[in-house]
């Protein structure tokens, strides 16, 4: 270790104490690296979800009932879906602390409204699954990432 005032190797060029990137080693996946790329594939599907939602409040989505006829109950339900879930997509695709927080509300909004108001909000069971699994990874996950960090 040089000490103050002592010049050392680094006035004849030899700069190798000096630098700050790390040399060239195979680039390790952490759980850190897999919840990241999990939320962006997650806020991929929430974005779907959200176009969806507003493309039946606009009535572009074939086959489906106007949504000037649904009952009032039901509009407000895909009112908030619409922006819930692309304020969430958007917050996962950031991977902000805030985005996290936003769709774990959105997920479990819906779940909640799904299994207690089916007339509200009607999803087949293998959506809902599928929706409470992705819930489930997303906790392990950040557990993971977290005990990793330590």
């Amino acid at each position: 270790m040089r000490g103050p005032g002592r010049i050392g190797r680094a006035a004849v060029g030899d700069l190798s104490g000096d630098r700050i990137e790390r040399g060239a080693s195979a680039p390790r996946t952490t759980w850190d690296t897999i919840l990241i790329w999990f939320m962006r594939i997650t806020a991929l599907l929430w974005l779907a979800k959200g176009v969806h939602a507003w493309a039946t409040i606009l009535d572009v989505v074939p086959g489906a009932r106007a949504f000037e006829t649904e009952p009032v109950g039901r509009q407000a339900v895909i009112v908030y879906l619409a922006v819930i879930d692309l304020t969430a997509a958007v917050g996962l695709w950031l991977t902000s602390a805030w985005g996290g927080v936003i769709w774990l509300l959105a997920a479990t909004s819906a779940l909640t409204l799904a299994v207690l108001t089916p007339q509200l909000l009607p999803a087949p069971l293998p959506l809902l699954i599928a929706q409470a699994s992705i819930v489930a990874v997303y906790f392990a996950l950040s557990w993971f990432a977290a005990r990793e960090g330590r």
